[in-house]
């Protein structure tokens, strides 16, 4: 691998030096994803810092409301205000099954382009780059695993491949799409801590997650999520047996063949 440095190297911020954490405000928002509304009439606030859990039934709009605030979908109605940052400072991490894992890169190959934004997509890494990717690699515990290619990983080596390149992404504001899915709960703890270390560093994270357990245990922030707003708030206040079984009920009677609704919410 060459070693001509990357006219933009990059060093570590602490939660000291890093600029402000993101904060995002939703303005009577609605989603449409394949022609359906998928999100209807969600306003409210993610503080900047703040460490959020999306929940709710199959169907509930979760994945689609992290895409719009990532800039993949646009709002049919109402607003994402995203304060402080540009769309590079945003992290996604797909589900997995959206992830070719049959292309024929290397666990190091996919782990750097957590530097393309920084160093450029065709720009070889140096010394100080390369030094960056093995440590993320330590980091998320595939040690030794570098030049493997990722079509022979397991599903929870692929998905730590997957942080350890977020990792090198350095991001302000990062959405996780159904993380810990599948995962054995030694990587689902890894990981875990990752996250929390992200967050210790003053970084603005919403993670959709099915785990309720998971979520009391380690998200202070939840938004219960039915298509509309079933409860958002702290995370005790939020996943009570009513508001989940009202979630549920809601997306139940949800007629996917209705009209699509335009009105500003009462």
């Amino acid at each position: 691998m060459a070693h001509d440095h990357c006219s933009h190297t990059h060093t570590h911020r602490s939660s000291r030096d890093q600029a402000p954490a993101p904060g995002i405000r939703l303005d009577n928002l609605t989603v449409a994803y394949r022609r359906h509304p998928a999100v209807h009439h969600l306003s409210g606030n993610f503080a900047p810092g703040s460490l959020t859990a999306i929940v709710g039934p199959n169907g509930a709009g979760k994945s689609t409301l992290l895409k719009a605030i990532m800039g993949a979908l646009r709002p049919a109605t109402g607003r994402i205000e995203i304060a402080g940052i540009n769309r590079r400072d945003i992290a996604y991490l797909p589900q997995i099954s959206e992830v070719d894992r049959t292309f024929p890169i290397t666990v190091l190959d996919l782990v750097a382009m957590g530097l393309w934004r920084r160093c450029g997509a065709f720009r070889r890494i140096g010394r100080d780059q390369l030094h960056r990717v093995n440590d993320a690699i330590t980091t998320v515990g595939l040690s030794g695993l570098a030049e493997r290619p990722i079509s022979t990983l397991s599903g929870g080596q692929f998905q730590r491949a997957l942080f350890a390149r977020m990792l090198l992404q350095d991001a302000r504001l990062l959405l996780l799409d159904e993380p810990f899915t599948a995962l054995d709960m030694k990587t689902t703890t890894d990981l875990i801590d990752v996250v929390k270390h992200w967050h210790g560093e003053n970084r603005t994270i919403i993670a959709v997650l099915h785990d309720i357990d998971l979520v009391r245990e380690h998200f202070p922030q939840a938004l219960l999520l039915a298509r509309s707003e079933v409860a958002w708030g702290k995370t005790e206040d939020v996943l009570t047996g009513t508001n989940l079984l009202t979630a549920r009920r809601m997306c139940e009677g949800f007629d996917d063949n209705a009209p699509f609704c335009d009105h500003q919410a009462a």
